[in-house]
């Protein structure tokens, strides 16, 4: 499975904003935007214009870094969110959203979406009863995601459920079972990711 090894810190200070990819490290002062809120490199620092497409070139990036999902997966997801009723952009947000690896991390159960998706792909979570271990599975409303009995007793899960993040209102989960249902999939208003996702249209519609 290909994924992203080099730095991540590196990934949020060229994007100039958090992407939260290091869990907890991310709330501390330790977070590289904290540290150096500038790009990587040896011009980092120096003045860029940014012409048309470099706008709409980091509105994709930071949107694909953010969910960690590589360039080509990121394009089929656009091509996907084309076919679907309503606006582009937004389309493509809640298929992203849909993720189980995202919705692993939104309900608290990953302290970041790269440890969800290891979590996942080590079938550490049912749906529907099921084990999945594929971190690209798009979750459907009305579809119950729970915690593996095996895997409860995990001293990784243990530690971040102890942390008690905040969970969007259109998941409900019971803290008891370590089970989660999903009421609804997100609305624009609901993903709270700082992008214009119409640059992303504006940048495949060429």
């Amino acid at each position: 499975m290909a994924r992203y090894t080099d730095a991540v810190c590196k990934l949020c200070r060229r994007e100039g904003q958090k992407l939260f990819l290091k869990g907890a490290r991310c709330y501390t002062d330790k977070c590289a935007i904290t540290r150096r809120a500038y790009a990587p490199g040896q011009h980092g620092q120096g003045r860029k214009k940014t012409s048309e497409y470099g706008l709409q070139l980091r509105a994709k990036q930071m949107t694909r870094r953010y969910y960690g999902v590589l360039e080509g997966q990121f394009h089929d997801y656009y091509e996907m969110a084309t076919k679907r009723e309503g606006k582009t952009g937004d389309e493509l947000l809640t298929i992203l959203e849909s993720r189980l690896d995202n919705i692993v991390y939104r309900l608290g159960w990953a302290s970041s979406r790269a440890e969800a998706r290891q979590l996942v792909v080590h079938g550490h979570f049912n749906v529907d009863g099921r084990r999945v271990d594929i971190p690209s599975y798009l979750v459907k409303p009305g579809q119950v995601i729970a915690i593996r009995e095996k895997s409860r007793q995990s001293a990784k899960i243990k530690a971040v459920l102890e942390q008690n993040r905040l969970v969007p209102k259109w998941l409900d989960v019971n803290g008891e079972t370590l089970e989660a249902k999903i009421l609804a999939l997100p609305t624009r208003e609901e993903i709270d990711l700082d992008v214009d996702e119409t640059l992303i249209v504006e940048l495949y519609s060429k």
